[in-house]
């Protein structure tokens, strides 16, 4: 069950992010996590749930980059006036 919630939300994620039209941390985090994922599937021999699995916590955690990345803009900006 929390592994579909958090499938969702990363979907949800990589929708908005992807319609940005920019480079950001989460389709990277999304790209680290197959890339990471497959090796682990050639050379642990384990399913290939593991695969979604890794990409979909990679996505969130890129989400959280992309989280404090706005926040420091903000308190710079916030600095500066």
């Amino acid at each position: 069950m929390i592994w579909t919630i958090l499938g969702i939300t990363a979907l949800i994620l990589l929708v908005v992010y992807g319609s940005m039209h920019r480079r950001n941390a989460v389709w990277g985090g999304l790209t680290i996590g197959i890339i990471i994922g497959v090796l682990w599937k050639l050379i642990g021999g384990t399913d290939w749930y593991i695969v979604v699995k890794v990409a979909t916590i990679a996505t969130l955690v890129g989400f959280g980059a992309e989280l404090l990345g706005m926040i420091g803009d903000r308190l710079n900006r916030r600095r500066r006036l």
